[in-house]
């Protein structure tokens, strides 16, 4: 079983946003179990879940894990495909989010169209390699990091964009015949937790993924994007945000 899988079928999303089929799906990410099993753990008739059961293997969400006679019944074990399922915005490609129509380094909701086209590359890459059986190179950096005030988070914005632009500029190599584009996403975003689970004051970690009230959370991820850049072009940019304390709120 996968931890992780992207569902990039428009048909498979819909079937796995299902309140049922969702609650099955949890239900054999546990553990392989039967439809009589899962009837009982879900208050439906076999039958009912049977059906459920045949939907979610055709959209390739569930998969037979082997079968058992019981009396004179061959019953079939099922386990979910992936203990949990990314849908992609190629789910609805006539309306997914492109960061290319516009670009606003200070803008939230461009922010959401990097992360939109983040997860539709990444999940087409995994889909792909899987398919080809062969290893994805990536890399991803998850942290969290407390600002005392917007003007250290301006400047620490500031060390990051020349930090980052000085790596680009050093091993950027547009002329290289056998070099492969890869994309670079560098995020920074207050972290969102309750109050109640706040941690220390001022924190900094990889492989957290929330923080107190005032703190924000930085990540920044390298992803492999050669087959969904336009052929033959290698891309290096990054454009300078503002930096001053007025553009950090």
């Amino acid at each position: 079983m996968l931890d992780v899988t992207v569902i990039e079928d428009a048909e498979a999303a819909a079937v796995s946003l299902d309140p049922v089929r969702a609650r099955l799906l949890a239900e054999l990410a546990a553990g392989p179990a039967s439809a009589a099993m899962l009837a009982g753990k879900v208050g439906l008739p076999r039958q009912k879940v049977n059906y459920h059961l045949k939907t979610l293997e055709r959209h390739g969400l569930v998969e037979l894990a082997g079968e058992r006679r019981k009396g004179n019944v061959t019953e079939r074990l099922m386990r979910a495909t992936a203990a949990s399922y990314v849908i992609s915005p190629q789910a609805l490609a006539a309306v997914q989010p492109d960061p290319d129509r516009f670009r606003d380094q200070l803008s939230a909701r461009w922010l959401l169209a990097l992360g939109a086209r983040l997860v539709r590359d990444v999940g087409s890459l995994v889909t792909g390699a899987a398919k080809a059986r062969k290893r994805l190179a990536t890399y991803a950096l998850d942290g969290e990091v407390t600002f005392a005030s917007a003007a250290d988070r301006a400047a620490f914005i500031e060390e990051l964009t020349a930090g980052v632009s000085a790596l680009i500029r050093k091993y950027h190599d547009g002329d290289a015949e056998a070099g492969r584009p890869h994309r670079i996403v560098v995020a920074v975003h207050p972290a969102v937790r309750p109050e109640a689970a706040a941690g220390p004051e001022a924190v900094t970690r990889t492989g957290s993924a929330a923080g107190s009230g005032s703190a924000a959370q930085t990540e920044v991820v390298v992803g492999t994007e050669a087959p969904v850049q336009a052929e033959g072009v290698a891309q290096a940019e990054v454009v300078e945000a503002p930096v001053g304390p007025e553009a950090t709120h």
